[in-house]
């Protein structure tokens, strides 16, 4: 008896903590960051295009210039692994590289490791 207990308590806090894991850190369209500085543009959550595709496009591969834009969040789109992807576009109406509209990124951890600041 003691164990059917104990086996059901646990599968209720289990089954808690895999909800309070889903929900988004109160994320929505329309919030705004600044993008952030890292080191040799190595940006590895705020997914760029690589730099000959910017070229290639016509395009100006000039990081400096989105050094502390704002940018909004366009559409969130929560993936199967719980990964958080949203959708940014310059807050200014500009296009990123003078060729993309919109850039994806994973905000979590783009927030985490500085690549976008909050307010």
């Amino acid at each position: 008896m003691k164990n059917t207990i104990l086996t059901v308590i646990t599968c209720l806090f289990l089954s808690f903590s895999n909800i309070a894991q889903s929900n988004n850190t109160n994320l929505k369209v329309g919030d705004t960051f600044t993008i952030g500085e890292t080191k040799m543009n190595n940006y590895k959550y705020i997914k760029f295009p690589k730099d000959n595709f910017i070229i290639k496009k016509g395009g100006f591969a000039n990081y400096k210039n989105i050094v502390n834009k704002k940018v909004e969040i366009t559409a969130i789109k929560e993936k199967k692994d719980g990964e958080i992807l949203a959708t940014i576009q310059l807050k200014s109406g500009r296009k990123f590289f003078g060729k993309y509209k919109y850039i994806k990124a994973n905000i979590k951890d783009a927030i985490s490791s500085k690549e976008l600041l909050t307010k």
